[in-house]
């Protein structure tokens, strides 16, 4: 992770920042009911604040509405609508910017059978962000929501077996290119061949991913259900695209992810937001040198939450990912090659092991519960990413995913 966060401040607040809706001084009372009565339609509404902000983002000619799409730019307006939590409501939903416990705080105000929980709980860990999530329009906040609304539950979804060496896709779907990758096949949909590659469903083969991969299969979903309801062009080049040369690893982060937080001014250690794509460090330097261990990629999903892709219809805690990660010091060999391998058996014993201690329990979560140090450092650092990783914006005029191979598509 390299590139800056949206907006950076030297320390956390002590309030949020939540949402910048890029605006004008003489249209923001527009774009204030606008944001209004699409946050009441969540029964949100009453827990946020309304103030006037800057950004440097662009801003839309045209006042950004659930019916007006026209987002034609207009450069060097700095003006914004500023969206947050309330006091009160930061106090009562996310102290201390924690929103591992939104969930069930939300469960018990709206119900646990409340159908749009998810959709709530995203909304209102968005509105507390300590950093703040920059837009140039109403419809590029409504898209990256939604967007992470798709990546969560599809996470959710996703199961896979975990190898770091090989891959296997559906075969009536994709075919392999050594130097280009994993495409799809011409003419194949490829919202539908990224499910059937991801989410195998109770009966259907499941197929070989390292974890990094994975990830990048379970965003591209998520941008591609919401490119084909608000963006026609880019979906077509999304197509074209997979069937030409997969994006991939450092390239796939730069094409189509955004970073917020940093080591200067890393994010609450509970802080994320349904559909953030998460790294957990493994800060223990031998046993990261067994290929596929060196950290985790996963998503958070909500409820406190994040996916495990390896084991069917099973996640993680924060403090089980952390325990995990943890042992996995204690789980390494090497074999006659000197190639080191991790015994996952050995892993899950020492995890019940240390659970049966609060004492030793508790000093692995002091340990691991810290920011991780930089990039190639094992020092005191624990397994927390000082950022997220969430996607960039996908509408008309303002999108900036920028394909190589499929430029000719306009």
């Amino acid at each position: 992770m390299s590139n800056p966060a949206p907006s950076a401040l030297s320390q956390s607040p002590i309030r949020p920042i939540g949402i910048r809706i890029a605006t004008s001084a003489n249209t923001s009372a527009n774009l204030q009911n606008v944001v209004a009565e699409y946050l009441k339609e969540f029964g949100v509404l009453d827990f946020v604040s309304f103030e006037t902000a800057e950004t440097s983002i662009a801003v839309a000619s045209t006042v950004p509405s659930v019916s007006d799409k026209d987002t034609n730019e207009v450069k060097n307006r700095t003006a914004a609508l500023q969206v947050s939590l309330s006091d009160q409501a930061f106090a009562r939903w996310t102290p201390n910017f924690n929103t591992v416990d939104l969930s069930q705080l939300l469960s018990s105000h709206f119900g646990s059978d409340d159908s749009r929980l998810l959709e709530k709980e995203t909304l209102i860990a968005m509105l507390a962000c300590p950093i703040g999530f920059d837009y140039p329009s109403f419809d590029e906040f409504e898209s990256s929501f939604r967007i992470r609304v798709n990546i969560a539950k599809a996470a959710a979804k996703t199961f896979l077996s975990f190898d770091a060496y090989g891959a296997e896709r559906p075969e009536e779907y994709w075919h392999y290119d050594e130097e280009k990758g994993f495409l799809i096949k011409s003419g194949m949909p490829l919202i539908e061949a990224l499910r059937l590659a991801t989410q195998p469903g109770d009966d259907g083969t499941v197929y070989s991913f390292s974890c990094y991969r994975a990830t990048e299969y379970v965003v591209a979903l998520g941008i591609a259900q919401e490119a084909q309801r608000v963006n026609p062009v880019l979906m077509q080049q999304l197509q074209a695209q997979a069937e030409r040369r997969a994006i991939r690893s450092g390239e796939f982060h730069e094409v189509f992810m955004k970073e917020y937080g940093s080591r200067e001014n890393p994010l609450p250690a509970k802080y994320y937001v349904p559909g953030d794509r998460v790294w957990f460090k493994n800060p223990d330097p031998e046993s990261a040198n067994a290929l596929g261990f060196e950290g985790s990629w996963l998503f958070y999903i909500g409820s406190g939450l994040f996916s495990d892709f390896w084991k069917r219809d099973k996640t993680f805690t924060l403090e089980l990912k952390c325990l995990e990660i943890y042992h996995w010091r204690d789980s390494t060999y090497q074999d006659q090659q000197g190639v080191y391998w991790m015994d996952e058996q050995r892993v899950q014993q020492h995890m019940r092991q240390t659970e049966k201690s609060q004492e030793q329990y508790q000093a692995v979560m002091d340990k691991m519960q810290r920011i991780q140090d930089g990039r190639g450092i094992y020092a005191e650092g624990g397994c927390i990413d000082p950022s997220r990783e969430y996607t960039r914006w996908v509408r008309p005029g303002t999108c900036d995913i920028r394909l190589s191979d499929a430029l000719d598509i306009q």
